[in-house]
């Protein structure tokens, strides 16, 4: 009888057996060759599952961005405020995770490489991370008008808060900035001009 392979996960167990490595090497230095005595199968088995050394990067963030998005909606609760909901969607940047801290070097030598060279594969996944949180913003803020906590014109705030983010987020890597009072200051005031005054 034939043995039958979960492609995705196959694909998702192979990328993340190779964080180690990835945090180690960075995305530059790492190999296809590399990443498959890491995973345990053949170099031509990765070719079967990834396009490329990038493609494997993408699944890595994809699964990060899977995981926070579960851990996010575990913490919303009903009885918690759009404000509330918003630190919370915000907490990558507040958090103090060491997990998330050492996976920043992924993510920031990611952004380094995609903003050095034009690669129309890495713009396609930028954009798709980007309406995941787009799209989860807009919830939370559709949510917070239906619940009459905050004004209607909160909707045009959607596209601001992704810029922020990235904003934030750059200035973090930069600068080397602690953010997190000022990104707290600036939600609050935010949420000060929108929150429906009762």
């Amino acid at each position: 009888m034939a043995i039958i392979v979960d492609k995705v996960q196959k694909r998702k167990d192979i990328a993340l057996s190779c964080i180690d490595l990835l945090l180690e090497k960075g995305i530059k230095k790492l190999t296809v060759s590399e990443v498959a005595i890491q995973a345990g199968v053949s170099k031509g088995s990765i070719y079967d599952y990834f396009e490329n050394k990038e493609d494997i990067v993408f699944e890595i963030i994809r699964n990060d961005i899977e995981n926070y998005q579960d851990n996010l909606y575990e913490q919303i609760t009903p009885t918690i405020s759009t404000r509330e909901k918003v630190f919370l969607l915000f907490d990558f940047l507040l958090s103090e995770n060491d997990m998330f801290q050492k996976h920043q070097n992924i993510y920031k030598e990611y952004v380094s490489i995609n903003l050095g060279t034009h690669n129309d594969n890495m713009s396609e996944f930028n954009k798709e991370c980007s309406v995941f949180f787009k799209t989860t913003i807009e919830k939370l803020i559709k949510e917070g008008i239906t619940k009459g906590e905050i004004i209607e014109d909160s909707l045009k705030l959607v596209g601001g808060f992704l810029a922020v983010e990235k904003g934030f987020l750059m200035i973090h890597w930069t600068e080397g900035k602690d953010v997190k009072g000022e990104l707290k200051e600036f939600i609050n005031m935010i949420f000060d001009l929108i929150e429906v005054k009762k």
